[in-house]
C-alpha cells in the first residue's frame, strides 16, 4: 500500500496471508502517522523538538507509525517478533532508501533499525538499549492476555522522562475497559480529539492516547509533572479526558462507536452501488465488514 505523510511517498509491504497479525498494516497506524503530519509544524512533535530523540515501536508489524516518528528526526527502534521481521526490514529498507534518494543531503530523517523484542524478554529489552524518549504502538492491544505483557515491557524501557503514545481501535469493549484501567492506575493520560487528528483518516473507534508515568510513591513528582505539562500541550476534549470521574469513558465511547458502525453500514448500503470510495473509506467499511462478520459461522 502506499501512504503520503509530509510530503513522502511511502510504500508498505504486507502479507495478509501470513498466520501473523503483524504483517498486516493496520487503520490505528495510519492515524498516527497523519496525526504527527498534521501537528509537525509547531508545538511537541515538530522536527525541532523531535530530532535527535530517541523512539521504540511495540509491535511495528509493517512500520507505518515509526516512519511517522523517523520523518521528524528521530532515531527510532521498530520492534516486533521473529515472525513478522522479514517484511519489517524490507519495508525499512526499501522506505530508508526512497527519503534518502529523493533528499540527498538532508538531515531532515532520522533513522530506522530493526529489533526483535518479544514482550517480557529480558534479554530483548536489553539489546535494544533502554530508556528512550517516546515509548510508541498501534493496535497493539487485541487481547487481555497481552496487557499484563506490554505494561511490563513499557515500564523496563522507560526513564523518568519517556512519553508514550499509543494508537488503539476499539474491537472488544472488555479489553478496553481493562487497557484504560491499567493505563489510569500507572500514568498520566490524555486523550487526543478529533480536532487535532487529521480531518480525514480519523474514526469514533480509534483513540490516540500521549501518557507519562505517574512517580513512584515516595518518589520525586518534578519529572513526572513535567511530562504531564507536556502531555497536556495536546488539547484534549473534557468527556475524552480518561482522568474525568464524571463520565463513564469506556461506556461512552462504545456506545458513540456502535452508533456509528451503524450509520456506516446504512450509508455503504446506499452508496456502494453509485460512487467511487476513497483508499480510506474502503479500508473503514472492510473494518465494519469483519466486525458484523466476526460471529457468524459458516459451515
Amino acid at each position: 500500500m502506499t501512504l503520503e505523510v509530509m510530503g513522502h511517498e511511502l510504500q508498505f509491504s504486507q502479507d495478509p496471508n501470513s498466520k501473523h497479525l503483524g504483517t498486516t498494516v493496520w487503520d490505528a497506524s495510519l492515524v498516527f502517522a497523519k496525526f504527527l503530519e498534521k501537528n509537525c509544524r509547531r508545538g511537541r512533535f515538530s522536527p525541532s523538538k523531535l530530532k535527535g530523540k530517541r523512539v521504540i515501536e511495540l509491535g511495528a508489524g509493517c512500520g507505518v507509525a515509526g516512519f511517522g516518528m523517523a520523518l521528524l528526526g528521530c532515531d527510532v527502534v521498530a520492534t516486533d517478533q521473529i515472525e513478522v521481521l522479514p517484511l519489517l526490514r524490507r519495508n525499512v529498507e526499501r522506505n530508508s532508501s526512497r527519503i534518502v534518494q529523493m533528499n540527498p543531503g538532508s538531515d531532515s530523517f532520522g533513522s530506522v533499525q530493526v529489533e526483535e523484542l518479544s514482550w517480557g524478554n529480558e534479554d530483548h529489552i536489553r539489546a535494544v538499549g533502554p530508556p528512550f524518549d517516546y515509548i510508541i504502538g498501534t493496535d497493539v492491544v487485541y487481547a487481555e492476555n497481552l496487557l499484563e505483557p506490554l505494561l511490563q515491557t513499557i515500564f523496563a524501557l522507560s526513564g523518568p522522562k519517556t512519553t508514550v503514545v499509543m494508537g488503539y481501535e476499539i474491537r472488544s469493549t472488555s479489553v478496553h475497559e481493562q487497557m484504560l484501567n491499567m493505563w489510569k492506575r500507572h500514568f498520566e493520560v490524555k486523550t487526543v480529539p478529533n480536532s487535532k487528528m487529521d480531518e480525514t483518516y480519523q474514526h469514533p473507534s480509534i483513540q490516540l492516547y500521549i501518557m507519562g508515568l505517574k512517580p513512584l510513591s515516595g518518589a520525586s513528582e518534578n519529572s513526572a509533572q513535567e511530562i504531564y505539562q507536556k502531555v497536556d500541550q495536546v488539547e484534549t476534549n473534557d468527556d475524552q479526558d480518561v482522568n474525568g470521574g464524571e463520565c463513564n469513558e469506556v461506556e461512552q465511547v462504545a456506545d458513540f462507536v456502535n452508533v456509528k458502525v451503524k450509520e456506516d453500514c446504512d450509508h455503504l448500503v446506499t452508496r456502494l452501488p453509485n460512487e467511487k470510495l476513497s483508499d480510506w473509506e474502503a479500508r473503514r467499511y472492510g473494518s465494519i465488514a469483519a466486525r458484523l462478520l466476526h460471529d457468524i459461522k459458516i459451515t
